[in-house]
């Protein structure tokens, strides 16, 4: 299901264009790995608070989450897209100018702090003060939009353009689309009765790698994720909830998640054996945080689909089955820290060691 223009497709100009957008993502992955986990670890440390550390099952397709809230978890939804978005659209994506980054706007939110101080081009993504500005902005409600600035013709510009983007697009709605592009229903959800129509839903939040109705912004973030396949350039969303303690990213790659993982001297030895580093190597260039003499370090996890949850090969209407996996555990790494440059992603097979 690719709604995007593969890179030989698009003009010379496109293509650099596309080559910009990935670069910016890049940092913004770093940036956002930090403050996310890292920053998220600091929060708990100032207020003496044991850290709630992601144990290896809630990683597994279809795992169950606690339900409980950390108020140290720092929450937020972000929306980076490689174009802009059509007017159209903010029937189902509210942004308007009343939610536009200007100074007035942020005075009517009463978000002092910034307004004070504000400087118009902080907002784009090129500005040395970028990272400070979104660190203010990401704790508001709602999702922060990123995207190309429509106004730039000369050369193309990423800025934060709006906040309190509120996603108003029906999860039913969301999974109908999806079932209807993986050929589960042909034309509406409810086709096949009420119960096929929840089993549409389960597994819409599956196809997302989340337990099925879960809170609000996860939940807008794969609903987002779903609406922006209308559009026919790249998407990719980034979640974190109070709940997971990870980053939930959404894009044309599928599905990821990072935490913040332990790691004991031996377990450390292992690694760095397994992939022919020393320990010293890998103390440098991917532990974030020491926690008495366990390693702390960033972990991802990215999933692959399963048959299930691909267009079928005949494109003819098929029945869901709830019981076969839509998701299965890809690859699994150890990530180098932020600001490290010349380290690579370290496999490593954690969930089901």
């Amino acid at each position: 299901m690719v709604h995007w223009n593969f890179r030989e497709n698009l003009s010379y100009k496109h293509r650099l264009r596309r080559s910009y957008y990935e670069l910016l993502r890049d940092e913004f992955d770093q940036f956002i790995l930090n403050y996310a986990l890292v920053d998220s670890y600091n929060n708990f440390l100032k207020k003496q608070i044991a850290y709630p550390f992601v144990e290896k099952r809630e990683l597994k397709p279809r795992a169950i989450i606690p339900n409980v809230e950390h108020e140290c978890q720092n929450a937020f939804l972000v929306i980076l897209l490689e174009d802009f978005i059509p007017h159209v659209h903010k029937k189902y994506i509210r942004f308007f100018d009343m939610n536009k980054i200007t100074k007035i706007n942020f005075i009517r939110a009463k978000m002092l702090s910034l307004s004070e101080k504000f400087d118009r081009t902080q907002k784009y993504i090129e500005n040395v003060h970028f990272n400070d500005f979104i660190k203010d902005l990401l704790p508001v409600d709602y999702a922060l939009l990123i995207q190309r600035d429509g106004a730039s013709t000369a050369r193309d510009r990423y800025a934060v353009t709006h906040f309190h983007v509120r996603i108003d697009w029906p999860v039913a709605d969301a999974a109908e689309d999806l079932a209807i592009k993986l050929r589960y229903i042909s034309k509406h959800i409810y086709e096949k009765g009420d119960k096929y129509a929840e089993d549409v839903q389960k597994k819409f939040f599956e196809y997302y790698g989340l337990p099925f109705m879960v809170g609000g912004r996860r939940t807008a973030a794969i609903v987002a994720s779903q609406y922006f396949q209308k559009l026919n350039f790249m998407t990719t969303v980034y979640a974190a909830s109070s709940e997971s303690r990870a980053l939930l990213k959404t894009s044309e790659r599928g599905v990821s998640k990072a935490i913040l993982a332990k790691f004991n001297n031996e377990e450390m030895g292992q690694i760095a054996e397994a992939n022919k580093i020393t320990i010293s190597y890998f103390k440098k260039n991917y532990v974030v945080l020491w926690e008495a003499k366990e390693s702390i370090c960033l972990f991802k996890v990215t999933y692959n689909y399963t048959s299930h949850a691909r267009v079928p090969d005949d494109g003819k209407l098929r029945d869901i089955n709830p019981d076969p996996y839509w998701l299965i555990v890809g690859e699994q790494h150890i990530l180098p820290k932020p600001d490290v440059w010349t380290a690579s992603p370290l496999k490593y097979n954690m969930i089901y060691s």
